[in-house]
């Protein structure tokens, strides 16, 4: 004679709805592992920055943490925050040169920046902090 194999309600509820509860869970898990997206002017641009500053007549009179001429990129940064207010402000003073922020002796512009790459180079110094 042949045994019926009796399986109780409640497990049976659970083999059929099993694959739905995995799908849920796998698109909740999907949904949760996006990467954050990137902000605009992060680390590439500090970085294309400060290629820009080293291959630029800005080292004659700047240094990292020494004044010279003009101040030290970590007194600018510690005196700015990396807004975007005051990173347009200041990449408009490397473009157009300046006097008067940091004492009496003018910054030379830079027309041949573009306004562009200003920033990437304001974005590197106030990122020395």
């Amino acid at each position: 004679m042949k045994k019926l194999l009796t399986i109780p309600a409640f497990l049976m509820v659970l083999i059929l709805t099993a694959p739905a509860v995995n799908t849920a869970y796998a698109q909740q898990k999907k949904a949760t592992n996006k990467a954050p997206a990137k902000k605009a002017g992060g680390a590439a641009d500090i970085a294309a920055g400060q290629a820009l500053l080293s291959k630029s007549d800005c080292l004659t009179c700047h240094k990292l943490d020494v004044k010279i001429v003009g101040p030290a990129y970590k007194d600018v940064a510690s005196r700015y925050p990396a807004t975007d207010a005051n990173i347009a402000m200041l990449a408009k003073k490397v473009i157009d040169g300046g006097s008067g922020a940091w004492g009496q002796i003018p910054m030379s512009p830079h027309p041949n920046v573009t306004p562009a790459d200003a920033k990437k180079m304001v974005k590197y110094i106030l990122s020395v902090k």
